[in-house]
C-alpha cells in the first residue's frame, strides 16, 4: 500500500456511496492498555457493541478482525520501552462506525511504520497471518498517517452489511 493518504483511503469509497461522518449511524470507542490480555477486551467490546447493534451476521468475522488489528499495533506499533501496564487509558484506541451499509473497525496507534502484510507459505506459523487474515475475512482494509494533534496512524477494516431481506 502506498503512503498517498487517498490512496490509502480509496476501499473506503469503492462501490459504495461516499462516507458521511455525519451519517454514522453508531460509533463506539474504547482505549486500550499496552498489555496483551487487551486483545481479549477488544473482541469482548466488539462483542457487546455488535450484539447491542443487532449485527449478529458478521460478529465473528468483525472479532477475528479486531483481534488481528489490535495484536499487531500491540506487537509492531508501540515503542520497545512502552510500559506493560494496567493504563486504561492506553496508546492503542479501538473505533466501530456503523452506517446503513458498512461497519468500519479502526485501531489506532502511535506508531508511524505502515502495516505490512509478510509474505509466507507458512500458515503452522504462531506469527506472521495477521493481515492475511484480515484481508481475508474483511471485504477491505487499509490505513492512514494522523494529522493534527493526534500521533500515529489508524489501521481499518471495512465490512459489507447485508440490508434487510438480502
Amino acid at each position: 500500500m502506498g503512503t498517498n493518504g487517498s490512496t490509502m483511503l480509496e476501499p473506503l469509497r469503492q462501490g459504495l456511496p461516499p462516507l458521511d461522518p455525519a451519517a454514522v449511524s453508531n460509533a463506539a470507542s474504547c482505549a486500550l492498555p499496552a498489555r496483551y490480555e487487551a486483545v481479549r477486551d477488544a473482541r469482548k467490546f466488539t462483542r457487546r457493541t455488535l450484539d447491542g447493534w443487532d449485527m449478529d451476521d458478521r460478529l465473528d468475522d468483525v472479532c477475528l478482525v479486531v483481534s488481528e488489528l489490535v495484536t499487531n499495533a500491540l506487537r509492531h506499533a508501540l515503542p520497545a520501552d512502552t510500559p506493560r501496564n494496567e493504563d486504561r487509558n492506553g496508546p492503542v484506541r479501538l473505533h466501530l462506525m456503523r452506517w446503513t451499509e458498512r461497519l468500519v473497525c479502526a485501531v489506532r496507534d502511535p506508531s508511524h511504520d505502515s502495516p505490512v502484510a509478510r509474505e509466507t507459505d507458512d500458515f503452522s506459523a504462531e506469527s506472521g497471518r495477521g493481515l492475511f487474515l484480515v484481508d481475508s475475512f474483511s471485504d477491505s482494509w487499509g490505513w492512514h498517517p494522523l494529522a493534527g494533534t493526534l500521533d500515529g496512524k489508524v489501521v481499518w477494516a471495512l465490512f459489507r452489511l447485508r440490508q434487510h431481506g438480502e
